[in-house]
């Protein structure tokens, strides 16, 4: 069962996205309707999916979006709009989708089938919230190389990007452990699967990158990476 929201002013097109969810197949859904964001923020319920007019009378739905991810950084996103204009601004609240006026049927279940995937993938793997330069974005531990602290950010190096925000590495450290981060220097928390060899006080990454070991955390350091290879080779 998806639990759905749709919030809209116009009650024509709230009427009609329900009618298409409804009639999809492929998944079972509860669907809620609101007809503005005061409405729908007042409500205080958590969606797997909202359907979010941009445009509407009161607060509209950039604004509305913002207040959501205040309590739910999971939920996704799907703007339905008449304009191009607000596309920008919906990157700061993360927005899974859009859907141009006038609504079609395709491409609701276009929006739906990718979120049902999307969803699958998550529970199938971990993946982790990071509110960045670039908006908020979502990796799993797989993707990060390692975290560096510079200027009072912190770098996220990852496969395909490198990422800034503002953060402090002892915070980002800690929420790292448990996936297979650890400090070899107080600027640093690496991903220990892509440590390619230490050799004396430097740490060779499979990327290229050098990171330093610092002498004081060298020996438990050291200790620990031999335990995850032990397990994990």
């Amino acid at each position: 069962m998806i639990n759905i929201a749709i919030c809209d002013d116009d009650k024509k097109i709230v009427e009609q996205i329900k009618k298409y969810i409804m009639e999809y197949r492929k998944a079972e859904s509860k669907v809620k309707t609101y007809s503005s964001g005061e409405e729908l923020l007042e409500a205080k319920l958590n969606f797997e999916i909202i359907f979010l007019d941009i445009d509407m009378t009161g607060i509209n739905g950039i604004e509305t979006a913002k207040k959501i991810r205040n309590h739910d950084k999971s939920v996704k996103i799907i703007y339905v709009t008449s304009f191009i204009d607000y596309v920008n601004m919906a990157f700061e609240v993360h927005a899974f989708g859009y859907l141009n006026k006038p609504i079609k049927k395709e491409q609701i279940y276009k929006q739906l089938s990718e979120a049902l995937e999307y969803s699958k993938e998550e529970k199938e793997e971990d993946y982790i919230e990071f509110v960045t330069s670039d908006g908020v974005i979502r990796l799993s531990p797989k993707e990060i190389y390692y975290f560096e602290y510079l200027s009072r950010k912190v770098k996220i190096k990852t496969l395909n990007k490198t990422y800034m925000m503002k953060k402090k590495i002892a915070e980002v450290a800690d929420k790292m452990e448990k996936y297979g981060f650890l400090m070899p220097h107080k600027s640093f928390t690496v991903n220990l699967f892509y440590i390619r060899t230490i050799k004396g006080y430097d740490i060779f990454m499979t990327d290229g990158s050098i990171i330093p070991l610092s002498q004081k955390k060298s020996a438990e350091f050291r200790e620990q990476f031999n335990i995850f290879l032990e397990n994990h080779i």
